[in-house]
């Protein structure tokens, strides 16, 4: 009677240690994707706040460079928003992985956003006369 107490005591404790596996399991794939749906939000955010940025009427006449120092400076809160947004959602996915480099990474993402707008301003502002 005694082992067969102490057996479905070792069955209950391993169900209960299995279920709770599963459970962080299941809260660390939650998290990964809660990070990785505040990237994106992030990144939408930043990308509305330079589309903005690209089409206001003062940027006509801007030359390349001016559009650039103007874009680099614009949108502060959505930019470190989606830096840090960023960089939680490559810290979750890649923990090995030196967050030195996860933030040289984020870094670029805003630097790539930056420069794709401002390769859009080249590309579609009026002929210089």
């Amino acid at each position: 009677m005694r082992m067969l107490k102490l057996g479905i005591a070792l069955v209950m404790m391993t169900s209960a240690a299995m279920t709770s596996a599963l459970a962080d399991d299941d809260d660390a794939k939650d998290g990964a994707k809660g990070a990785q749906k505040l990237a994106q939000q992030g990144r939408d955010d930043y990308w509305h706040c330079l589309a903005r940025e690209y089409s206001r009427d003062s940027n006509q006449g801007m030359t390349e460079q001016d559009f650039g120092r103007s874009v680099a400076g614009a949108c502060p809160s959505e930019r470190q928003y989606y830096r840090v947004a960023l960089l939680d959602y490559l810290t979750t996915q890649y923990p090995n992985i030196d967050s030195g480099a996860h933030l040289a990474t984020a870094n670029r993402a805003v630097e790539s956003a930056q420069k794709d707008i401002v390769t859009a301003f080249v590309k579609h502002r009026p002929p210089q006369k």
